[in-house]
């Protein structure tokens, strides 16, 4: 990819969803398991808890809320890329504004999605095919 941003590969073995909606957030996690079960799925309401479990057990990606309480998704995009670079932190929103996606790409964020065509691009994929700019699912990368 010339942007240098990683592919976003469904051979993870574990992922952390990052958001505070209770109603989204089980929603994505029975998607991504209907379509990928070997896949551990984490989840963290905030950027505390997130960082909690990063520490813990590190997920290979990282599927992240753009509005949290407390700091927001861009903000702990950047603390988390600063002390874990490998981890794939894909930001995950309802508010195409090109200064939010500006400001995700700025903090080191791997991709910047719609949360209605991410879950399309999830029911469209197969556990061996990667999201990246190739894909006519996937309009996320800069």
């Amino acid at each position: 990819m010339g942007s240098g941003k990683k592919s976003l590969r469904f051979d993870l073995k574990r992922i952390l969803i990052v958001e505070d909606n209770p109603f989204f957030l089980q929603f994505l996690k029975e998607t991504l398991h209907s379509r990928f079960p070997p896949i551990d799925i984490l989840e963290a309401a905030n950027g505390e808890e997130a960082l909690q479990k990063i520490r813990t057990l590190p997920p290979d990606a990282i599927f992240m809320d753009l509005r949290l309480p407390g700091a927001n998704g861009i903000e702990l995009t950047r603390k988390i890329k600063t002390q874990y670079p490998d981890i794939v932190v894909v930001i995950l929103t309802n508010y195409d504004l090109p200064e939010y996606r500006e400001a995700a790409y700025q903090s080191g964020a791997d991709h910047f999605l719609l949360k209605e065509s991410f879950l399309k691009m999830i029911n469209s994929i197969s556990a061996d095919r990667s999201m990246d700019e190739n894909d006519p699912n996937f309009k996320g990368s800069p």
